[in-house]
């Protein structure tokens, strides 16, 4: 019994940082990596490099991940708060989880889309303009 205290004690090297923590939350949640990715809606390169630490993710895709691993966007950035089993998403609550990532997700790309409508009215403006100017 001394024995599992003691190493419930030990943190993983690994967990010393965001990658780290973001790649034992992700076991612990039981996804695949590529699973993940296409949840968030990136490539599977950008998910690995945030897992190894050579990049880092946006804050709202940091909040993403939480919600979607059932760990506080917190403990992702500092390894402070809760953890993957300590403040873990109950089964029942998982999709809603999922869906309230989803929703965020779809936000963020209903924004993207304004405001590239915007540029392309304003770029076929400026081009109608021009050739009534010939």
């Amino acid at each position: 019994m001394r024995k599992k205290q003691n190493e419930m004690l030990i943190s993983d090297a690994g967990d010393d940082t965001l990658g780290g923590r973001l790649s034992s939350a992700r076991d612990a949640a039981g996804i695949e990596m590529k699973a993940l990715a296409n949840q968030l809606g990136v490539k599977h390169e950008t998910l690995q490099a945030w897992e190894t630490d050579r990049s880092e993710p946006r804050p709202s895709r940091l909040v993403n991940l939480a919600g979607i691993l059932g760990v506080s966007p917190m403990w992702l950035m500092t390894g402070a708060g809760g953890g993957p089993i300590e403040y873990g998403v109950s089964d029942a609550d998982a999709p809603l989880e999922a869906m309230a990532s989803d929703l965020m997700r779809l936000k963020e790309l209903h924004e993207e889309t304004g405001r590239l409508i915007n540029t392309l009215q304003r770029r076929l403006s400026g081009y109608r303009g021009e050739q009534m100017a010939e």
